[in-house]
């Protein structure tokens, strides 16, 4: 390991020269659409992760929930190196012996009768606006053209054009208008404000059970169920985005499940690929999927058969509730040490399970800030509008990395604990 180092100018960092080929390598070939920290990233197992340099890390992002599981996790590596000595992508022109199981397990665990196999979040969230669109006309009879969706203000649910069409984040929309028109943008939280939006033209309500990019938003008590009970009655889709919060991170297979929630479809992806493969699914009934016919919408690689012996296993991983139990009560641990830093330099914890937002003092700095801290004290973590930083640990972290992740905060927060 070499002890060479220079300064990152944008940072002020330390940098190996092996870091700094590599960081730079990726600057001049690589679109600049993030803005990662200055680590390098070269091999990882569980909740760890080790640079180029050999230095390890504790990863308290986990790829934004992809990686629930853990890094190089056995069973789902073992299930992707079966796949891919058998075979790999068929398309969905022919019938494969690795998706029947698949997408029956699935719509089993969601209490659903189909599944409708993608590869990424946003594709899983086209897919379930165009559903709910064509559910709209054929089965709700809403005049041609004029159906609408109810979305939320501070949502993220991806970064198609249709999309960001929705988007009140500047940075989103900057630069891609014009944009598809079509939803109605009403305060997440807002039960009332819901209601009041809806017209005979609403096709559906579109919404995450919390919001993970506007900084782990929690809806106040009771909303979720409010929204259920507003949608049924005025016969609109609920559809539950639970890209982030499912499959795990919030201590039940469903963020919708701890409110006592069914939607009507559920999006799904990152943790269903396990970190191994892309995946993603909309999960529903027939009388909602059903409306899709031969022809009418399609994905080369979704449903492939690695992808779906992948998500088998992610399946199964989760029926066993093991997963679920493990971030209800690290999670616990987690949020009451958080719990202790309000007032000295943080001023708001949200979340739940495994997953936490921290409102960060500026007295203290900027979130950014204090994940370059939290870098130097060998945790990775994400800032997010300006303030706040997000923290999603790998489910299988232990409980004495749990409480080094807390220690390190504090340190970078400048509190002693």
């Amino acid at each position: 390991m070499t002890t060479e180092t220079t300064t990152d100018a944008a940072t002020g960092t330390a940098l190996s020269p092996a870091t700094e080929r590599a960081i730079e390598q990726v600057e001049a070939h690589a679109a600049h659409n993030y803005h990662p920290l200055p680590v390098v990233v070269e091999t990882a197992e569980g909740a760890w992760v080790t640079d180029v340099d050999g230095r390890r890390y504790l990863d308290c992002l986990a790829a934004y929930s992809a990686v629930n599981f853990g890094h190089g996790n056995r069973r789902l590596l073992d299930a992707a190196h079966a796949q891919l000595d058998r075979v790999t992508l068929t398309s969905r022109a022919f019938h494969s012996a690795a998706l029947g199981p698949f997408v029956e397990a699935l719509a089993a665990l969601a209490g659903k009768d189909m599944v409708l196999p993608m590869n990424t979040g946003a594709e899983a969230v086209e897919s379930g606006i165009k559903v709910a669109r064509r559910w709209a006309y054929q089965v709700k009879g809403v005049p041609a053209g004029q159906a609408e969706i109810i979305v939320m203000e501070g949502n993220f649910h991806g970064r198609t054009t249709t999309i960001v069409s929705f988007s009140d984040d500047p940075e989103a929309t900057t630069g891609y208008a014009p944009f598809t028109p079509g939803f109605v943008r009403v305060p997440f939280g807002d039960a009332e404000a819901l209601e009041a939006a809806i017209t005979p033209n609403t096709a559906a309500v579109l919404l995450e059970p919390i919001q993970g990019e506007a900084g782990i938003n929690v809806p106040p008590a009771g909303y979720l169920q409010r929204v259920r009970e507003i949608t049924a009655r005025e016969r609109v889709l609920m559809i539950a985005d639970e890209i982030q919060s499912g499959l795990g991170r919030t201590g039940a297979t469903f963020q919708c499940d701890n409110e006592g929630v069914v939607p009507d479809v559920y999006l799904l992806g990152k943790a269903l690929g396990g970190g191994v493969v892309p995946v993603s699914a909309v999960v529903a009934d027939e009388d909602v999927l059903g409306v899709l016919t031969p022809g009418s919408h399609g994905s080369t690689f979704g449903g492939n058969p690695l992808a779906a012996a992948v998500g088998l296993e992610v399946v199964r991983m989760l029926g066993e509730g093991e997963m679920q139990a493990r971030a209800r009560e690290l999670g616990a641990r987690l949020h009451a040490g958080l719990g202790e830093l309000v007032g000295h330099g943080v001023t708001a914890v949200r979340g739940v399970g495994l997953w936490a937002g921290i409102d960060i003092d500026p007295a203290v700095g900027t979130a950014r800030q204090v994940c370059l801290r939290l870098l130097e004290r060998g945790i990775l973590a994400k800032d997010t509008h300006g303030q706040t930083v997000r923290l999603a640990p790998p489910i299988v972290i232990e409980e004495r990395d749990l409480d080094m992740l807390v220690d390190a905060f504090a340190a970078a927060v400048g509190h002693r604990r």
